[in-house]
């Protein structure tokens, strides 16, 4: 409600302001500024299918005030956040359950848009990291890791989501070896990141967990075989629980918990760890954090698919 009436009450004052220039651009930074607060609002939503609708639309109307004043960087950062958890939350759901229905068009079809949307965070974050960032990334691994280990705690969040969308696309192309060349980039970002934190942990605990989920699902998506590594990766989704518990130990972001069952359950052949872990996530309600309800409802909405199709998988 609050993302609603910013839009509104923004929109309104672009319209009075027809098309002068500095009216506009006093309206597009008044924008900026009301929808940054009302961010959150969002991430409190309860209704999982209003999310879905809601935010393709919310994201295009911020994006058509980012063409106005491309160097907004209020803007940028909310793009960047929110087109990467659109991509997680309802794309790459849509892409999973095709893949647990063998629905082979479907399963391309959403691929290819987590690719897309993906790619969207990955550019918005680069804006924000600057022009070095855009050439150096994809230069050869060892100017890529001077620049990722050169880069300072300013920089920490847009280069948590340059990661973060860069591994979802690279987990989106594993059939394309020049986009596994760099998933190796992928894990020095997470440690870069984790390393700043240590010297100026961020107020925000979802995304000091973020890093580790993220090293998570890199150790856990190759089979043991292949250089993966599922003890490591519990170990890091264990920290990500451990960030973003409560005082007294529980869970609070139960997608961590959700995401560590599915992927290093497989990963070891583990029915039990599997199981018991994801009855756990159902146990514990979506509103246990009431300013992260939406994760909460993805995560519950995946250990339902999940055990639900626990006889196959194992």
């Amino acid at each position: 409600m609050r993302l609603a009436f910013a839009l509104a009450l923004t929109l309104g004052i672009a319209a009075q302001g027809g098309c002068k220039g500095f009216l506009r651009n006093a309206a597009v930074k008044t924008t900026s500024e009301v929808l940054e607060r009302a961010q959150p609002s969002l991430q409190m939503e309860s209704d999982y299918e209003l999310a879905r609708q809601a935010i393709p639309g919310a994201l295009k109307t911020i994006e058509g005030f980012w063409i106005n004043q491309p160097d907004n960087k209020r803007l940028i950062k909310i793009l960047t956040e929110g087109y990467c958890q659109y991509g997680t939350a309802f794309v790459e759901d849509d892409w999973e359950a095709a893949k647990f229905r063998k629905d082979l068009e479907a399963i391309e079809y959403h691929n290819t848009r987590s690719t897309h949307i993906f790619t969207r965070c990955l550019n918005y974050a680069l804006r924000s990291l600057g022009a070095r960032w855009q050439k150096e990334l994809y230069g050869t691994p060892e100017v890529a890791t001077k620049l990722i280990n050169e880069t300072g705690a300013g920089s920490r969040t847009p280069m948590m989501f340059a990661g973060l969308s860069l591994g979802s696309i690279i987990n989106h192309n594993l059939t394309r070896m020049e986009m596994l060349s760099y998933l190796p980039l992928v894990e020095t970002i997470m440690n870069r990141v984790i390393e700043l934190d240590k010297k100026n942990p961020p107020a925000n605990r979802v995304h000091a967990a973020m890093p580790y989920i993220a090293l998570g699902m890199v150790h856990s998506a190759r089979p043991k075989a292949m250089g993966g590594d599922p003890e490591k990766a519990q170990r890091c989704f264990e920290m990500a629980l451990t960030i973003t518990a409560a005082k007294d130990g529980t869970d609070k972001f139960l997608l961590a918990r959700t995401l560590m069952a599915y992927r290093v359950g497989l990963a070891t052949n583990n029915q039990k760890f599997f199981h018991d872990q994801l009855k756990q996530v159902l146990m514990t309600a979506p509103s246990v954090w009431p300013e992260q309800r939406l994760a909460n409802e993805v995560a519950h909405r995946k250990a339902r698919r999940y055990l639900s199709k626990e006889k196959e998988l194992f």
